[in-house]
């Protein structure tokens, strides 16, 4: 699968809440992200992330693992993506470490997620912000199989992150990884 996503700086969060709020019930949860690499850091260098997610909603608590190729879309660093729900976080960190992967990065991203159909597809919109980071994002995205079907994606993405109220200016590719990480060497 391929992630058609964009993100942005959100001007108005209370604004772009307000309208996905219309659109969809929101469900409040906290990621704790953990990024791994290679000792060497190859997988960065490559454009490519390894991460497990656990999950803190209301009601429940659930863990995923995650492997992103590199870009494919330079300008929306839209990557092709490998998902997995894993039902023991540490077994799956013990696994990653005997292979010689290193965490790299840990953080916690708190998300205001809304699931919606917009222009004939699946949406997940997500208002992020991270303690490390100054200010609110949201990132609006769905799935595509082939990379023959992301710029209508990214289209369709693009359309709905205009009606609310996002304008091109705000759109950034920036990885939370790197923003977290300068922020630590600040």
């Amino acid at each position: 699968m391929i992630e058609a996503e964009l993100k942005a700086r959100v001007r108005d969060p209370e604004s772009v809440m307000g309208q996905l709020d219309r659109r969809a019930r929101a469900i409040v949860e906290l990621y704790r992200d953990t990024y791994y690499d290679a000792p060497s850091g190859d997988l960065v260098a490559q454009d490519r992330e390894l991460r497990v997610r656990t999950i803190q909603g209301e009601a429940s608590t659930r863990s995923v693992f995650t492997y992103k190729g590199a870009r494919i879309d330079e300008a929306s660093g839209s990557k092709p993506e490998h998902e997995t729900r894993v039902d023991d976080p540490e077994a799956v960190d013990a696994i990653l470490r005997e292979l010689g992967f290193v965490p790299v990065t840990e953080f916690q991203k708190h998300c205001r997620n809304y699931n919606f159909s917009a222009h004939g597809r699946r949406v997940l919109a997500t208002l992020v912000q991270v303690p490390e980071i100054e200010g609110t994002f949201l990132e609006v995205e769905t799935l595509v199989r082939e990379e023959g079907e992301l710029l209508a994606a990214l289209n369709d993405v693009r359309m709905i992150m205009t009606e609310l109220g996002i304008h091109e200016g705000d759109l950034t590719a920036e990885l939370y990884t790197d923003a977290v990480a300068a922020y630590r060497a600040s």
